[in-house]
């Protein structure tokens, strides 16, 4: 038993992953499933989906690979935090469907807390700030929103659950009810000082605490898989959120390691050790993992549009037709012309939280062209991502000078990654191996199997493809920056 099988269940598809005995790809398989927006604001999943599709990358994935099913050593899940997910616990019928991280319907709930002066102890005890982002809020709505759901969730015969959960407990057909401690940190009912569903914010939020899965390390034992989706029991050894995933697979154990994955947003996370830090600059303190009982804290930033911003180029304003041509556009811009677009297309995420401004772009002249706006567009993810940085910084000042761990989808781009280094005047590394987010739930799950090395030594097998040195001139760097606080200060619906 040499292989692993890596979930990596996302927002928009489902994949499998095989990693061999040297943590080499043996085979892919991803599979989309739909999304659901009843209504302005509202993204919903169908957990019946989430499964379907996860069910059958796996299968895909394993037979690409021509694995046999007594090679696989464990399973590692990673996927979409903060999804929120309520089923039956005799039926497995989900209560409905899925409600997603993207989704904005509690803000009037999280606005009433807030002005009830709930947010400073809900803070200190989870890491996080009062938002419909986190599923704490979207379980209550939940339970609000179907008659009867509460008292049976109080009788034990619902259950609540994040993605990772409600895969654990497919998977081992109902016999596992547990999440891992990254999950738990994300759903606003974990005190991750202590260590424990926060009794007080369950209250509050008139959450029975008997529907909560039990929190586990990363590394650990979350079951057996039934034997007849693959053929015999495997094991599930390994599960952390996606980004937390990604912080492994960029073995970002020492504190002040910082990684960065730019996918259709980018959240950037900072590993801090064994102590966690409060955020001044309306930071997340969170759990980067957990092993052997020991959390390790991180302080995160999330920005809403990275990726999506390319979307906008191609769909919205229709200038490119695919995203490599970004490069090339911004590359001939016109080096006199400095356009700058904040793309608060769903308000701005970190340090701002401003869910209610809209995107605007400052800079235009009768010249102004698809080129610089796809400048403005790509150096729009270095600006946003140095402003987490010097989020960071005042936080912890313990950072001092590091390097930058990236991966995403934009990072294929050499011109996206030179500006984000000369933006943040410090080194960016782009990895060999891209699929860190898997990558770190197989590690995971291999660590605990025994067919993986430990941390240190899987940390020195971590392989630079090309490192980005900053070059342009200092004074000039701080210029435009100043230039793009300038315009966010513009932007803000509080300004």
């Amino acid at each position: 038993m040499t292989c692993i099988l890596a979930i990596d269940q996302g927002t928009t598809s489902s994949r499998a992953i095989v990693f061999d005995e040297r943590m080499g790809i043996a085979a892919v398989a991803q599979e989309e499933f739909p999304q659901h927006f009843p209504q302005s604001g509202w993204v919903e999943h169908d957990p019946a989906d989430i499964w379907s599709s996860t069910a059958a990358v796996c299968r895909a994935a394993l037979e690409r690979a021509g694995v046999a099913p007594g090679a696989i050593a464990g399973i590692g899940i990673t996927n979409q935090r903060e999804t929120t997910v309520v089923w039956d616990r005799e039926t497995g019928q989900p209560l409905g469907r899925a409600i997603v991280w993207q989704d904005r319907r509690t803000s009037g709930l999280c606005a009433e807390l807030r002005a009830a002066g709930h947010e400073a102890t809900i803070t200190e005890r989870t890491g996080l700030l009062l938002d419909p982002y986190f599923s704490g809020t979207k379980l209550k709505w939940l339970l609000d929103a179907h008659e009867g759901a509460r008292e049976r969730a109080r009788a034990g015969r619902l259950l609540f659950g994040t993605v990772d959960s409600w895969l654990i407990w497919r998977l081992t057909g109902g016999a596992v009810h547990a999440t891992d401690a990254t999950n738990a940190a994300r759903t606003l009912l974990y005190n991750i000082r202590e260590g424990r569903w926060d009794e007080e914010i369950c209250g509050l939020l008139d959450i029975p605490m008997a529907m909560l899965p039990e929190v586990r390390d990363s590394a650990g034992d979350f079951g057996l898989a039934r034997a007849d989706l693959f053929g015999r029991a495997v094991p599930i050894r390994g599960v952390a959120g996606d980004q937390q995933a990604a912080t492994v697979g960029q073995a970002c154990f020492r504190p002040g390691m910082l990684k960065a994955t730019y996918g259709t947003g980018c959240f950037a996370v900072l590993n801090t050790g064994e102590t966690p830090v409060a955020s001044r600059n309306r930071l997340l303190t969170t759990i980067a993992y957990q092993l052997d009982g020991r959390p390790t804290y991180a302080l995160e930033g999330s920005i809403f549009i990275a990726g999506a911003v390319v979307q906008w180029l191609r769909d919205g304003l229709r200038i490119i037709r695919q995203a490599s041509e970004t490069q090339a556009l911004a590359e001939a811009a016109d080096p006199g012309q400095r356009l700058y677009l904040v793309p608060a297309f769903t308000g701005l995420g970190a340090p701002y939280w401003d869910p209610d401004c809209r995107g605007a772009i400052f800079g235009l002249t009768r010249s102004s062209g698809p080129a610089e706006f796809a400048r403005a567009a790509l150096e729009s993810v270095a600006y946003q991502t140095r402003d987490l940085l010097e989020a960071m910084r005042a936080d912890w000042p313990e950072i001092g000078d590091t390097v930058l761990r990236v991966d995403g989808g934009m990072t294929a781009n050499d011109w996206v990654l030179q500006g984000l280094a000369d933006t943040l005047g410090a080194p960016v590394d782009r990895p060999r191996v891209l699929e860190t987010t898997a990558l770190g739930a197989a590690w995971l799950a291999g660590m605990q199997a025994g067919v993986y090395p430990g941390p240190e030594e899987f940390a020195r097998s971590w392989a630079l493809d090309r490192r980005f040195e900053p070059a342009m001139d200092a004074g000039l760097r701080e210029d435009r920056y100043a230039g793009w606080r300038d315009a966010v200060g513009r932007t803000l619906s509080r300004a």
